[in-house]
């Protein structure tokens, strides 16, 4: 059958114009299939499809199949497993997880929480635990699992059967805030013990799903873990594919011959709302795709009831009529009963209709989709597991809510549904055999088998067998010693006003780190494509460039010291143009200590634009499964960037990055800040082990670079030092000038001019993390609220008394009012808010009013306001220094 004749959006193929010639090709077909079997037969396929092209045939034919399970009866296997046990268990589950869901929507009204796509996954999942997915064992290391987010109360389920959690902790499913509930979705942080990737932002299960098993291949090939055996598993729901990041990693797992990845796509047709493809085919589609990405696709679209009836459509009138039936067309006809499906499907066409002429209205009913048949998925895992050299997805058709009768299955309203009555109830305890009294139910109480009985048995003995419980996080992982700080930043420490930028500064210290026989191997270098641009290049030689297939190729620069190489245990991540992979790389890198007990340092380095505010989801998710690693905003702030302009332009990261609870944020001016900050926060990730990662500006504009005193270390680490202090012999008034980042150097240069021409006093600040200092000050100030142990916080001990604060910064001015509210005296910032431009560094300065003119005038109206100085003197100053007026300010629409 011709793959066209399966898509319903395309014309149909015109009428046979010689069936006996057409009747000689496939008797042609099958001769050579009894004569030399399946590999001739696709070997003189794949022959024939390359000649058609050759001619100019078929250019636009869609890379699927018939819409038919990939693998035939007579290739399925014995199951090896007891069919009737599982359906049990899995009933059990699949009550416990719809109880949990209702009943504490029924106490509360407002938890929320998913039945329908756990209903619509329970076989999927239950062959998984039963079969396939690993856990600890005797010289291997757990499967890495990711489970579709929706489908948390099923896995809940299971972890209650198997004694892992309580009927207490069901009960508080969703209920977190007084310790012991639920989460609603994966949450390592907030189920540290238990979940290991958060899934629940659509499209991040995905990619990261790919990135953590390229990464055991990086690990493996670096000699630094065996992974060979350990899989990842990806279960994800069909609407999910349409997020860009759910597709952005199948070229690169294809291309890496990532053999031990599978994803299982529960295709149950319907989105939140409706249908995924309502006008068309999901499974069709996305066979296409993963297909021209380059992945082995396997199918498991009917049920083992079907089997007799494909067997005897000799003329594929079935298939035909199943290919031209679009998804919205299955939906309608899951959620209706065997009457319906025989009216509106099997009798529209009399040759369909002789098919189940003998099959009664409850046996049509009966007919399974493939997702729920035990026999068709086991084959298409067992399939996926042996395949090698290629990814392998599993399209597994399911209907969504499977078993909830008319409260929700295949309905448009079953993502929402969240409470059911009695009636709906009751039809789902006798759809499952549940042997439930009719009170058990009313009550929505939790249930399991006996200890004993021949379920729980067979549970834990199939657990057992695969290693042990699944999800389950471990912690830690041996920590890894941090050479001394002078050793690699001395010459920051001690820069003498030595010209550098701070990402010169940062390459050297990385190189440093490299060297070091305890820390070196455990650096994880990644860059998007961008290496050359940072002064990495040095890099490719001093450790490569990982690549599993090396370098099959001379590269043009061989010449060069600096040239291109690619090695299989290369060590720097170089990963293309992409952002979303270069993140998901990190965090494969920064997750590794609870994955594989390796405690890594990943350092990732890129365009400070790109980072927060392109990925920031993928950023939110690192947080939540207690990443740990370097994230280097290189290029940072709105003015440092001259020529790129707005879309290059950063000055809105480190507020980003002060949102999420477990992210440091840090706008260092100077190397020796730098250094210090590096050398604390790798102490803390890589001795001390905390669940925390470190966000650092680094910028490419050369300046002279002070010496750092060690009395400063401790200051700049809680987030600002006293830099300099200018006294003035006749003072007219005194102010605080705060910057950070490149704009501290104009901070100096204002503090000049207001010595020099207004006699006013300054002490300049540098601010090496305005988040930091708002962290502790909040922290203390709700102690002193709640009666606890509090001390002064470093923004009221360094900034006492009324004399007024100017902070200036490379960004918005949402970044230094983070302190606003506790500092006493008056505090005006000056920030880059608008949208950035080309020009040099001083005209942007200039124009977003940050540079030394535009302080000393904010610090002198500071003093006009306090009655320190007269009003004329703002305009003597704007003689002076000929300020240019803007029409309007650069942050006005």
């Amino acid at each position: 059958m011709n793959a066209r004749c399966t898509d319903p959006a395309m014309p149909p193929i015109p009428p046979d114009a010689d069936p006996a010639e057409t009747r000689e090709w496939l008797d042609a077909l099958r001769a050579t299939l009894q004569s030399g079997g399946p590999e001739r037969a696709l070997y003189l396929l794949q022959q024939l499809d390359q000649q058609a092209q050759q001619l100019g045939l078929f250019p636009h034919a869609q890379p699927f199949s018939a819409y038919r399970n990939s693998i035939p009866l007579e290739q399925q296997g014995a199951y090896p497993g007891d069919l009737e046990i599982e359906e049990r268990l899995t009933a059990w589950m699949r009550w416990n997880a719809l109880a949990m869901v209702v009943r504490a929507n029924q106490a509360y009204g407002e938890l929320g929480g998913h039945i329908a796509s756990y209903a619509s996954a329970a076989e999927i999942f239950e062959l998984g635990f039963n079969h396939f997915f690993k856990g600890d064992g005797p010289g291997r290391q757990a499967d890495l699992v990711f489970f579709q987010p929706h489908s948390a109360p099923g896995v809940y389920a299971r972890a209650y059967l198997e004694g892992r959690l309580s009927e207490q902790q069901l009960a508080h499913y969703r209920q977190e805030v007084d310790g012991g509930g639920l989460c609603s979705y994966p949450h390592p942080w907030l189920m540290p013990d238990f979940w290991q990737f958060p899934t629940g932002s659509m499209g991040l299960g995905p990619i990261t799903s790919v990135y953590h098993a390229r990464f055991m291949r990086y690990l493996q090939n670096r000699g630094l873990l065996q992974t060979e055996g350990r899989r990842v598993w990806g279960v994800f729901g069909d609407g999910e594919m349409d997020e860009p990041e759910s597709i952005a990693g199948l070229t690169l797992a294809a291309r890496e011959q990532l053999d031990n990845l599978t994803f299982i796509v529960n295709c149950n047709l319907q989105r939140l709302d409706g249908p995924v493809r309502g006008n068309g085919q999901v499974i069709q589609e996305l066979e296409a795709l993963f297909t021209g990405a380059g992945w082995n696709v396997i199918k498991v679209l009917w049920g083992s009831d079907w089997d007799a009836l494909f067997a005897r459509d000799t003329e594929h009138v079935l298939l035909r009529a199943l290919s031209q039936t679009v998804d919205g067309q299955y939906q309608t006809l899951g959620a209706k009963d065997g009457a319906y499906n025989i009216e509106h499907f099997f009798r529209q066409n009399p040759e369909v209709q002789k098919l189940v002429a003998h099959m009664s209205e409850a046996e049509i009913d009966a007919l399974k989709r493939g997702g729920h048949d035990f026999r068709k998925l086991h084959a298409a895992f067992a399939a996926a597991v042996a395949h090698k050299g290629r990814p392998t997805v599993i399209l597994a058709k399911t209907k969504k809510g499977y078993g909830m009768g008319g409260a929700g299955e295949s309905r448009m309203t079953a993502h929402q549904a969240k409470k059911l009555d009695l009636d709906a109830l009751l039809a789902f305890r006798n759809r499952f055999q549940l042997p439930i009294s009719d009170a058990d139910v009313e009550a929505l109480r939790f249930v399991k088998p006996a200890e004993d009985s021949p379920e729980m048995r067979y549970l834990r003995e199939h657990r057992a067998l695969l290693g042990g419980p699944l999800p389950a996080r471990q912690a830690g992982a041996a920590p890894v010693a941090v050479p001394p700080l002078q050793a690699w930043g001395g010459f920051a420490l001690q820069a003498e006003g030595k010209e550098m930028s701070t990402t010169m500064a940062v390459v050297r210290m990385l190189s440093g780190w490299l060297k070091d026989r305890a820390l070196g191997e455990r650096i994880v270098p990644i860059v998007a494509d961008e290496a050359r641009t940072f002064g990495m290049a040095s890099l490719f030689r001093q450790i490569g460039i990982y690549s599993p297939q090396g370098q099959r190729y001379e590269p043009e620069d061989a010449g060069s010291m600096l040239s291109y190489r690619e090695a299989v245990d290369g060590q720097l991540l170089e990963e293309g143009i992409t952002e979303a992979g270069a993140i998901s790389s990190w965090i494969a890198a920064a997750t590794s200590y609870s994955v594989h007990g390796q405690a890594l340092l990943p350092v990732y380095i890129y365009y400070s634009k790109f980072g927060f505010q392109r990925v920031g989801d993928l950023i939110w998710a690192a947080a939540d499964q207690r990443a740990r690693g370097l994230l280097l905003g290189a290029t940072a702030g709105r003015t440092t960037l001259g020529g790129e302009g707005l879309q290059h332009q950063d000055g809105s990261s480190l507020v980003m990055a002060a949102l999420v609870p477990n992210c440091c944020a840090w706008d260092p001016a100077f190397a020796g800040e730098l250094a210090v900050i590096l050398d604390n926060a790798t102490r803390r990730m890589m001795e001390e082990q905390r669940d925390e990662f470190h966000y650092v500006t680094v910028m490419n504009e050369n300046y002279a670079q002070p010496s750092l005193p060690e009395s400063a270390h401790a200051d700049v680490l809680r987030g600002m030092y006293l830099y300099e202090r200018r006294p003035v012999a006749q003072l007219k008034g005194r102010v605080r000038l705060l910057g950070s980042g490149t704009i501290l150097r104009e901070v100096l240069a204002a503090a000049e001019l207001l010595d020099q021409d207004w006699q006013v006093e300054s002490d300049v600040f540098s601010v090496t993390s305005f988040s930091e200092l708002a962290k502790e000050a909040r922290e203390q100030q709700r102690a002193q609220r709640l009666g606890l142990t509090h001390e002064t916080p470093q923004v009221r001990r360094l900034l006492p008394g009324a004399e007024p604060v100017i902070a200036a910064t490379d960004y918005v001015r949402a970044w230094p009012q983070l302190i606003a509210e506790y500092v006493d005296a008056p505090y005006v910032t000056l920030g880059t808010d608008g949208f950035g431009r080309s020009d040099t560094r001083q005209q942007l300065r200039r124009f977003f009013e940050v540079d030394r003119h535009q302080i000393v005038l904010a610090a002198l109206q500071a003093l006009v306001d306090q009655g320190a100085l007269p009003l004329a003197v703002l305009a003597q100053a704007r003689e002076r220094y000929a300020v240019r007026i803007a029409p309007q300010s650069p942050w006005s629409c």
